[in-house]
């Protein structure tokens, strides 16, 4: 069962929390000056379900797949934590020995807990370590992802902690968000802003970005890092979602699944096997937090 800390205090916020028994248990968060929604199962691995912007749907969920509990999620905004992508033999090797770890990690299977901001501005959910989470990462952790709604914007804020004891080793992780943006065709929707070189995940070959994104329709897996704002433009909705990154959150990835209506558009840290290669791997002392900071941002399209 979903933790909600301070429940009698939900409605008293500036924008209140509900909690909806259909089609599935989950809690809304709204702007009432706005109309803007958020969506949240916190069970489901802290999941954001929908975004409601400017009166219309920005995620796709696939809602008969989301019904069943025993396949994994198409769809919402996934939380992975604590690599993104997979691993040789989904082992994680650490210096202590090597700990069975699953693609994307274990946050997007785990039930968070769930509060407002303070100031009433948004919700926070929380995912820390237990008997769950140490046979696959054996660090004490707090994750904490707020998420605040503005004028026509989404912001979001990663906070990492490492819970050690002084003398403890350094944790090592990789931190990324997989939203499913719907759109009418994926054929038809413009990139703009990446990098002109990217890595084909499919392949793991380096490409020319430019020609990955012909193949949106027919499914593509790119990553690309050092990327600054970077532009999705739906010409058939009439709409463009830029997602703003600051390092060391800031690489993305773009991913599509035929036939769905809808293009991934995923801030990552790192790219997969970061915690075998090195690469962009982050690190954290006992008692030291990362925040990672980013934004997607909605315009009508002139």
């Amino acid at each position: 069962m979903v933790r909600v800390r301070s429940i009698q205090r939900l409605r008293l916020t500036v924008m209140p929390m509900l909690s909806i028994k259909d089609p599935w248990p989950h809690w809304t968060f709204e702007d009432p000056a706005s109309g803007d929604q958020l969506r949240l199962v916190p069970e489901r691995g802290g999941l954001l379900t929908g975004w409601r912007c400017g009166g219309r749907e920005i995620l796709y969920l696939d809602a008969d797949r989301f019904a069943d509990p025993a396949l994994s999620v198409r769809g919402g905004m996934p939380v992975l934590f604590p690599i993104c992508g997979n691993l040789p033999g989904d082992q994680l090797p650490l210096p202590g020995g090597s700990y069975p770890m699953r693609q994307h990690g274990f946050a997007r299977d785990l039930p968070w807990s769930l509060e407002p901001l303070a100031d009433g501005g948004g919700v926070a959910m929380e995912l820390n370590d237990g008997p769950a989470t140490r046979p696959h990462f054996p660090f004490p952790f707090r994750l904490r992802l707020e998420l605040r709604l503005e004028s026509a914007a989404l912001a979001i804020t990663a906070r990492i902690h490492h819970g050690g004891e002084p003398g403890d080793a350094a944790m090592p992780f990789s931190f990324g968000l997989h939203p499913y943006v719907a759109v009418a065709d994926p054929g038809a929707v413009l990139i703009q802003g990446l990098p002109e070189r990217c890595t084909d995940h499919l392949t793991m070959a380096t490409a020319a970005t430019a020609d990955q994104l012909l193949r949106l329709r027919e499914g593509v897996d790119l990553f690309c890092a050092d990327s600054g704002a970077v532009r999705l433009v739906d010409p058939a909705a009439g709409l463009s979602l830029t997602l703003e990154t600051t390092a060391p959150f800031d690489c993305v990835v773009v991913w599509t699944e035929t036939p769905r209506p809808m293009v991934c558009f995923e801030p990552w840290t790192a790219p997969r096997q970061a915690l075998v290669s090195g690469e962009r791997r982050l690190l954290l002392a006992p008692g030291e937090t990362r925040n990672l900071h980013c934004r997607y941002r909605l315009e009508t399209l002139a």
